[in-house]
């Protein structure tokens, strides 16, 4: 384990995430969600197996005992992502950034749903208090603060990203029990990438060269983001970088004000503080758990 390296690789992974979204929001006002969902996931193919090739894990990388839950992986993602970069077409950077850490809290309640993992008083109690800080970011929408539907709708397509996300997550707890990381990350841009094409009926255009740029740019970039994030975990623990996360709102305000003008409410400063104070009690928890869970197994090996 090397710590550091892994933070890192971590931060440098958000500070390119939040690239890869500044520049589908720039393309938005010209291109449907679903065409920029297949430039996202096409481009990033060609940065995996590069990836793969270097790593020596093509053979592994494009082995799958599940074929079917890859595709079922890449068709939530194609929702989230398409949900996700509506989103960014209609409302401010930071804004959408902040809600969608909604998807961790919501991780939490579909793990005790679906995998039937327990949920104690510390961590209902943090969900409780994120999904506060979310509604604290949404409230001006949703009331005669804001009467701006597009952004109300702008609201909705976050959250339902989020919450897509939240499910993927879940199912990629399942595929890790028999495929490859390698393989899930490749073959999540392949099937998302073909889910994709099947938009085109649904708007598709021929963009400018400046935004054909940004559509590819974003795509290659959004591979190496998922190759750092991948590889940050081989240096440090989840418990330790999971907080690094919350770094995308300095980043997205940084982004949002000099690329699109775009000044953060109060309300989403406070709002985002509340959801990463939440986060950050349930990572405490999930350490402290993980702790105990170490000293539970070495009195066992003691007691052999």
């Amino acid at each position: 384990m090397s710590p550091w390296r892994g933070i890192g690789l971590k931060l440098a992974s958000v500070f390119l995430f939040t690239i890869m979204a500044s520049l589908i929001k720039a393309s938005m006002a010209t291109v449907p969600a679903g065409q920029a969902v297949f430039f996202r996931s096409f481009f990033a193919i060609p940065v995996i197996l590069v990836w793969l090739g270097y790593r020596g894990d093509l053979s592994t990388g494009l082995r799958v005992k599940r074929a079917m839950g890859h595709v079922w992986r890449g068709l939530i993602g194609v929702g989230a992502m398409g949900f996700g970069f509506s989103a960014l077409g209609l409302l401010p950077l930071p804004e959408v950034t902040a809600l969608g850490y909604a998807s961790p809290l919501l991780t939490v309640i579909l793990a005790a749903l679906l995998l039937g993992e327990r949920i104690r008083l510390v961590r209902i109690s943090a969900v409780f208090l994120g999904l506060l800080g979310v509604g604290v970011v949404m409230w001006p929408r949703l009331t005669l603060d804001d009467v701006s539907g597009a952004a109300q709708l702008g609201v909705v397509f976050v959250l339902t990203s989020a919450a897509l996300r939240a499910l993927s997550q879940i199912h990629i707890r399942r595929l890790v029990a028999t495929e490859e990381t390698s393989a899930i990350v490749f073959y999540f841009s392949l099937t998302s990438s073909a889910f994709a094409l099947l938009t085109i009926p649904f708007g598709w255009v021929w963009p400018d060269t400046a935004t054909l740029v940004m559509l590819v740019s974003a795509g290659l970039i959004g591979g190496v983001a998922q190759i750092l994030i991948t590889s940050a975990y081989r240096f440090g623990e989840a418990a330790l970088l999971a907080p690094f996360d919350y770094a995308s709102i300095l980043f997205a305000i940084l982004f949002g004000y000099v690329f699109f003008s775009e000044v953060p409410t109060v309300t989403v400063l406070v709002g985002s503080a509340i959801v990463i104070a939440a986060g950050g009690l349930i990572i405490w928890r999930e350490r402290q758990l993980g702790l105990q869970r170490g000293k539970a197994r070495q009195s066992g090996v003691t007691h052999n």
